[in-house]
């Protein structure tokens, strides 16, 4: 069965306020840590508005947060906060993203996060890792079984 284009949005807003909703559950009601970060918003307009488009696949939106994240732990680890280790940070991020074909634009926030947060090594594990493995478990139930989108297109 079609889904109508205004219904389609509606339910398209519904699931992004669910898998946030859950990754805020996960991480404000229970002990196992952060779930959630800020470009996760912007994730899951993607996976659920442009769901067909390369930058929406589970393969960019694991790896392209993991790249960003640890580009932008490693500036603030080696050089620190200021005004060229923000730039310098998301320009890596970005070009790394491209390099290995795994784009995924709210990842170049990543770098920004990072450093104004003062973020070290495990906060790739929680949120990063689990946060992104909850959002495409979520988005592929959601957009397979319930939208009748194809999606994933491609999973790696």
């Amino acid at each position: 069965m079609k889904i109508s284009k205004n219904l389609e949005h509606v339910l398209s807003g519904l699931s992004a306020s669910f898998v946030i909703g859950v990754l805020a559950f996960l991480t404000l009601k229970t002990s196992s840590g952060i779930w959630l970060m800020f470009s996760f918003g912007a994730t899951v307009f993607i996976v659920f508005v442009l769901y067909d488009l390369e930058t929406a696949q589970p393969k960019n939106i694991f790896f392209g947060h993991l790249v960003s994240i640890l580009v932008g732990i490693f500036f603030n680890e080696i050089i620190g906060f200021s005004f060229y280790s923000l730039g310098i940070s998301v320009g890596v991020a970005v070009f790394l993203m491209a390099y290995f074909k795994i784009m995924h634009p709210p990842a170049a926030s990543n770098p920004l996060v990072a450093l104004f947060m003062d973020l070290s090594y495990d906060y790739i594990i929680f949120p990063v890792m689990t946060g992104t493995a909850v959002i495409i478990l979520l988005s592929f139930v959601i957009n397979k079984m319930i939208l009748k989108r194809n999606y994933p297109k491609k999973w790696f």
